[in-house]
């Protein structure tokens, strides 16, 4: 009850006719026709009562009114088509109908308090959107903290980022503050106005709050709900040094950060940018609706010309033009597009136009990235191979543990892939040791470290290109290229390390390539062949080669059954585009179902490929879905270009028409899916609106319809309509 009240008091200010509408209806019935000046005849009106004459006033106020929202929509480029309820107004009166006149203010000021919730109900995800958008930032004031007082860690203050122990270094700050400790979080800030935020700052975020602007955790771990951002449902655990992007909600402890980007920069400034534009752009069809208002108005007001000549009646003229609404073209149009682009960002996906929802609908084409869209982001490992003959104490899962750990403090490609692996193992590890499984040496045997709770890292070292070493839990292990994991210290490849039970030789032990290559051949043989798409890192322990992790860019778990969808809704062709190897290619492309492959390719190349599509006789229309850097050209290329992202900005991002917050490929189907149903949804509305009206106002030429019954049913025309068009926002996909 308190829910209708605050909507029906919000509609009544921003439609003050409303009400005054409904207020006329009380003198008009109590004392239509008292005339305490006597008789006093008018021109056309005649003498009417005190009842009747407020309802003329305030026809007089309706049609001022609509002829200025009129001259102000030709101001902004949009048909003014509201000519139909002035006439239609202005002809009740003359034929001295107030009832009549009275439902048409009634209507007209119904009419735009329906629109104007239909358009707040289809904005409802956006606008969920917008007022989340945080207001204010609590900078932290302690001594020596802020933008020159906390140490990045990164070495520009002359420090090292390694501090000896193999752990990176954190920025000092007050134990409080580390901790996310809400008693002295709440004595040590100042709530400033977000765009007062400087990148350097250190922020206070308090639990349940939306992180104001992009930045760097200093507290050692927090939980986001990133749901804002990329629709995500589950929370996320972020440990110190991650990136806290702005629009995330902060759990339940208070959170301490450091801002990298000022307010304007930040992600979700630009995500509300993005909606914005799309809010208020118009699509082409809602333009041709417009248009389409024009012979619309043309042919009621011919009905009704003819209605009236035909039967002499003037009031025929009045009773077909209160039935006369393009509502449904000027109303339910646009409603049901900016219900579907709320959809749509209900989904993790933001349009920058309303006319890419419509052409979203037209797609024949999908190209594709391969790398970080068809598969995920970075390879992953699919097995480890331990080296035959090599005794060791360890298996497959401590390998991965220890390689793990150390490409931690990596930036090679193939690191992110080892250190997910390592995590998984250490967490096996953990749960066999728990399950009373004791197959390796404990702490005090001959391999110290094993059975601790976390592995203890030291003297961590990368060598670009070829390798990265450190010591974990007491053991050297060496994980790169075979050269860097097989040699010493010195650079040498000991072959007795290597091959068990072979002799050394002094040709065995040079450096040089003819003896390195003679023995990385060997190794090889005894590891067996990798496949086309796979590669590996070698992994030595104390100096001994153990064993090969093994990785390859594996296609998203989705990606095969999103494609699928795709050709259930008539999507004709799906290519993939990639500068990888054609024989790598080949194979993703196998398990995920294409059949186009557009294999080794250059940015350019990729640009070439889409152009020659989208300039093909009869096509329809274009679409490209990438996610990297490199991607950007060839999705300003496409018709359309969908950035798949994970809630960051990227220059892929930047030049798409459509994207992805949530990094998940099922979305590029349901876009579609969507977009086609919020067309389909909007034809039915405008027609199913025209063809209602149409009727009436040809039942009432022939007098089948009194005008006062005609002005309620283009009333509840207009309702069907609009109810229809809202139904876009509905998860019937």
């Amino acid at each position: 009850m308190r829910k209708f009240i605050y909507l029906c008091s919000h509609l009544c200010v921003q439609v003050p006719l409303l009400p005054i509408a409904v207020l006329t209806v009380i003198p008009l019935a109590v004392c239509p026709s008292w005339r305490p000046w006597g008789a006093a005849d008018i021109p056309v009106l005649g003498n009417p009562g005190v009842g009747q004459w407020i309802v003329i006033i305030v026809v007089a106020y309706t049609i001022i009114d609509t002829v200025r929202g009129m001259i102000d929509d030709l101001r902004h480029g949009r048909v003014g088509v509201d000519l139909l309820a002035v006439v239609a107004i202005a002809a009740t009166v003359a034929v001295q109908e107030y009832w009549a006149s009275w439902a048409v203010v009634l209507m007209i000021s119904s009419g735009e308090a329906i629109e104007e919730y239909a358009q707040s109900k289809a904005e409802s995800s956006l606008t969920a959107l917008m007022t989340a958008a945080p207001q204010t930032a609590h900078v932290v004031r302690w001594p020596g903290v802020g933008v020159a007082g906390v140490n990045t860690g990164d070495g520009s203050d002359g420090s090292s980022d390694d501090r000896g122990d193999g752990f990176r270094k954190v920025a000092a700050l007050p134990s409080s503050a580390a901790s996310g400790s809400s008693d002295a979080a709440t004595s040590h800030y100042d709530t400033v106005a977000v765009e007062s935020v400087t990148p350097g700052d250190v922020l206070i975020v308090l639990p349940g709050e939306t992180v104001p602007v992009d930045g760097e955790l200093l507290s050692g771990s927090a939980t986001l709900d990133l749901s804002n951002i990329n629709g995500e449902p589950v929370p996320r655990g972020v440990f110190a040094g991650a990136r806290v992007m702005s629009g995330a909600v902060n759990g339940s402890t208070t959170l301490t950060m450091r801002a990298t980007e000022a307010a304007s920069d930040s992600q979700y400034q630009r995500i509300l940018a993005l909606v914005a534009a799309a809010r208020d752009s118009r699509p082409a069809v809602v333009k041709t609706a417009d248009v389409l208002a024009v012979p619309f108005t043309v042919l009621a007001l011919a009905i009704a010309a003819v209605a009236w000549l035909v039967s002499g009646v003037p009031t025929r003229f009045a009773q077909v033009l209160v039935l006369a609404t393009p509502c449904p073209l000027l109303i339910a149009a646009p409603v049901a597009y900016v219900a579907g682009t709320g959809r749509l960002a209900k989904s993790g996906i933001l349009i920058k136009t309303q006319d890419v929802l419509e052409n979203l609908g037209r797609v024949t084409h999908v190209f594709f990235d391969k790398t970080g869209t068809l598969t995920v982001k970075q390879p992953q490992v699919t097995r480890v191979e331990m080296l035959p003959g090599a005794g060791t104490h360890l298996n497959e899962d401590h390998v991965l543990m220890m390689a793990g750990v150390v490409e931690t403090y990596s930036v090679h490609i193939l690191a992110k892939g080892i250190a997910k692996a390592g995590t998984e193992a250490l967490s096996r590890l953990h749960r066999r040791f728990e399950e009373g499984q004791r197959l390796c040496p404990q702490p005090d045997a001959d391999w110290p470290g094993h059975g601790r709770d976390y592995p203890v890292v030291k003297h961590i070292d990368e060598d670009a290109g070829k390798g990265i070493s450190g010591e974990v839990n007491g053991h050297k292990v060496r994980v790169g290229r075979l050269s860097f994991a097989a040699s010493s210290e010195d650079g040498f490849l000991p072959v007795e390390r290597i091959v068990p039970g072979r002799a050394t030789t002094d040709g065995d032990r040079r450096s040089g390539k003819q003896g390195e290559g003679r023995l990385a051949d060997e190794i090889r043989t005894r590891f067996g062949m990798l496949a086309p798409d796979e590669m590996a890192s070698y992994v030595s322990v104390d100096g001994q080669l153990i064993a090969r992790i093994v990785l390859r860019d594996v296609p998203r778990a989705n990606a095969k059954s999103a494609l699928a969808s795709l050709r259930g809704l008539g999507v004709a062709k799906l290519s993939m585009l990639t500068g990888d190897k054609r024989s790598s290619a080949a194979i993703i492309a196998s398990e995920v179902g294409i059949d186009d492959v557009h294999a080794e390719l250059f940015p350019e190349d990729k640009v070439t490929a889409v152009t020659t599509a989208t300039v093909t006789p009869s096509r329809g229309v274009t679409m490209m879905v990438g996610d990297g850097v490199n991607d950007a050209p060839v999705l300003a290329a496409a018709d359309i270009g969908m950035a798949m992202t994970d809630g960051t900005s990227t220059a892929a991002s930047e030049s798409a028409q459509v994207v992805i917050l949530n990094d998940d490929i099922a979305a590029v189907p349901r876009a579609i899916a969507i977009a086609r149903r919020t067309k389909r949804v909007m034809l039915q509305a405008v027609l199913a609106g025209l063809a209602l009206a149409l009727i009436g106002m040809v039942a009432a030429a022939f007098n089948l319809i009194p005008v006062v019954v005609g002005a309620f049913l283009q009333e509840a025309i207009d309702v069907v309509s609009i109810l229809w068009a809202l139904t876009a926002l509905l998860d019937r996909d």
